[in-house]
């Protein structure tokens, strides 16, 4: 029930955090809150490609504008993981979905002017935790 891009990759599997986490607004950065949380949950490593990456600010107007699809890639090179390790990635992401409304959403608390991607830094708009 964990939704991601269908047909997963060769390469990666791309978990929908729109989908994943729908009470985040895209202002609050879902994919970023998403990779985030896979990280202090489990360790595991992700890249959100999503607004952090491609949302940008109307010059004349001010307005955001978001992109369609909010993802975190999780990227699975050949011939380094084995079964277990994949088994325990799905595990901590089931568990994640399961407690999916837990996860707050998240905010730049610096937005650079250029590759925000690679260096920007967050925090979490709330400060409850998922054992709360």
């Amino acid at each position: 029930g964990v939704p991601i891009l269908e047909p997963p990759g060769g390469h990666a599997v791309y978990l929908d955090a729109r989908r994943f986490l729908p009470h985040i607004p895209q202002a609050q950065l879902p994919g970023q809150a998403l990779a985030a949380h896979l990280y202090l949950e489990g360790g595991i490593r992700g890249v959100e490609i999503g607004s952090v990456m491609f949302a940008h600010k109307d010059a004349q107007t001010g307005e955001w504008t978001y992109p369609e699809l909010e993802l975190v890639r999780l990227a699975i090179p050949r011939r380094v993981y084995t079964q277990s390790h994949l088994d325990y990635v799905a595990d901590v992401i089931i568990e994640l979905y399961r407690r999916r409304e837990d996860i707050p959403g998240m905010r730049y608390t610096y937005e650079p002017p250029f590759l925000r991607h690679f260096t920007a830094r967050f925090d979490f708009v709330q400060t409850r935790t998922l054992a709360e």
